[in-house]
């Protein structure tokens, strides 16, 4: 009986190659052939699933982000009746490198974008979707609370979380230093 093949537990196999490499040697030495070896197939399977190394990429990107909203969820999940302020809380504590998950999210994310600054077909994927759609879900919770100027403040809480998340990410500041300031900024916003 001729095996048939799961596509989607091959992608996902090839895509935490990618992220496996990225996290420990940086997104600059992730290679279609580095990735193959790293998920253990060959490098003309990751070249049948990913045309190219932006494709593979992106993809990955698509789901470190899907993880990282699955683990907002699951933040949201363990509180009762969560008011709008912890709401953002949860979400903004999502958009810091915290743990293992999160700093690998991060550092392929910013590395990326770094990428994207001077390689138009890295740059013509469509990896600032997450951000934008974190900014809108932001945005709605601080709208519904009466916050006055929503979308300004939803971005003005999103650049302090990015920044301080590179900070997290180069050493500069700790977790729970980034999120003792998120928490000053939450308190002036609610």
């Amino acid at each position: 009986m001729p095996r048939t093949a799961d596509h989607d537990a091959r992608r996902a196999q090839i895509i935490d190659g990618l992220v496996r490499v990225a996290g420990r040697e940086g997104l600059h030495a992730v290679t279609m052939r580095a990735v193959a070896a790293e998920a253990g197939v060959s490098l003309r399977l990751v070249q049948y699933y990913f045309e190219s190394k932006a494709q593979l990429m992106n993809a990955a990107l698509e789901r470190l982000e899907r993880q990282s909203h699955e683990r907002w969820a699951a933040r949201l999940a363990g509180l009762r009746d969560p008011s709008p302020r912890e709401v953002v809380e949860a979400l903004v504590a999502e958009a810091l490198p915290t743990d293992p998950g999160s700093r690998v999210f991060h550092q392929v994310w910013t590395s990326y974008a770094v990428l994207a600054l001077t390689d138009p077909a890295m740059a013509a994927q469509p990896f600032v979707e997450g951000p934008d759609r974190l900014e809108r879900q932001i945005t709605g919770v601080l709208a519904g609370a009466g916050v006055g100027d929503p979308e300004t403040e939803a971005a003005r809480l999103l650049a302090l979380a990015h920044g301080l998340g590179t900070s997290v990410l180069v050493g500069r500041r700790s977790p729970g230093s980034a999120m003792r300031i998120l928490r000053h900024h939450l308190d002036g916003l609610f």
